[in-house]
């Protein structure tokens, strides 16, 4: 449905997005996902038609973005960061208003406005004036100017900054109702966003898309820093000398607090891959008259795949910045 080829934006000599490559599937609902500066917005404006790319293709539905920029415009739905919202407007008038910029047929208007209004939880606020709502509802809003034509995809840019957290599980829920009978791409740099919203991942860093996966595709390739943390008392290095030997221990690490003979220590386990020693760390460090006084599984989370991928793209990106000076 769509697909980024070799994107690239210069602003003047400096470039914003370089060589954006994904796709999205007919239905999916892709995260867009990256810090703050590293290009998500000037990707989503230039496939909403709203900025030209300086070079590379991005196809909607069949249709070039630049070449047959209307036909895709006919077919998207945009949320942008800062939705225009007409505040003295009602906002079921405002709603027939944007359905009639986007072409929709004088016989569908009320169809396709009480269709949007009703998909956003939005049938006890139709007659209230825009103004008057709150920023949960106006996001609302916006989400529904975004799908009162029935685009086939749907481009929201940050569509929950600003919200409390009852507001953005709402929006949440909203977008996820909307998989399947439309796609979506979701730009955020909100890792909760992601993870409980999205199907796939791309993570764009220094305007480079460093991955694309699934959520758990992207965690299964830190696996190996899963493993065991546990508190323990009496001599960490006893503890760490006898953890070492067991089968189905790759590394054993002794936080650098509380290491003292009779202290409380932590201390982090790394399994060799597969293994799961967990019963046979207890049972060592019980046997040998240790205290154990917490023990916890921890396996890599969204939040440490991006910040391996961007930390990781950012110190590139300086060491060659530096060089070149």
């Amino acid at each position: 449905m769509i697909e980024v080829e070799r994107l690239n934006k210069v602003f003047g000599s400096t470039p914003v997005i370089q060589d954006v490559a994904f796709t999205v599937e007919a239905g999916e609902i892709l995260g867009f996902l990256g810090p703050n500066g590293a290009g998500k917005t000037t990707t989503m404006r230039i496939l909403a038609g709203y900025l030209p790319a300086t070079s590379g293709t991005a196809r909607i539905a069949g249709y070039d973005v630049h070449e047959d920029s209307l036909a895709v415009r006919h077919r998207i739905g945009y949320l942008p960061e800062n939705p225009p919202l007409y505040l003295d407007m009602t906002v079921e008038g405002f709603l027939y208003f944007v359905a009639r910029l986007k072409g929709v047929a004088a016989g569908s208007l009320a169809e396709k406005v009480t269709s949007a209004i009703k998909r956003c939880n939005l049938t006890e606020k139709r007659k209230v004036l825009i103004r008057k709502l709150s920023k949960g509802y106006r996001q609302r809003v916006s989400i529904a100017q975004a799908i009162v034509h029935d685009p086939p995809a749907i481009i929201l840019d940050e569509p929950t900054i600003g919200l409390d957290p009852r507001q953005i599980i709402e929006v949440r829920n909203l977008i996820k109702s909307l998989a399947g009978e439309h796609t979506i791409i979701l730009s955020t740099h909100i890792l909760p966003e992601v993870s409980m919203t999205c199907d796939r991942v791309a993570i764009i860093s220094s305007g480079k898309v460093v991955a694309t996966n699934t959520p758990e595709n992207l965690r299964a390739q830190l696996e190996s820093t899963s493993g065991y943390e546990m508190e323990v008392e009496g001599n960490p290095r006893k503890a760490q000398s006898m953890l070492e030997n067991l089968r189905g221990v790759s590394s054993v690490e002794i936080s650098p607090n509380g290491t003292q003979s009779g202290e409380r220590a932590f201390i982090r386990i790394i399994p060799v891959p597969g293994a799961e020693p967990g019963h046979e760390l207890a049972a060592t460090l019980i046997d040998a008259g240790l205290g154990l006084y917490e023990m916890r599984r921890t396996r890599p989370t969204l939040e440490d795949v991006f910040l391996e991928l961007t930390t990781t793209e950012s110190a590139v990106t300086g060491e060659k910045q530096a060089m070149e000076e």
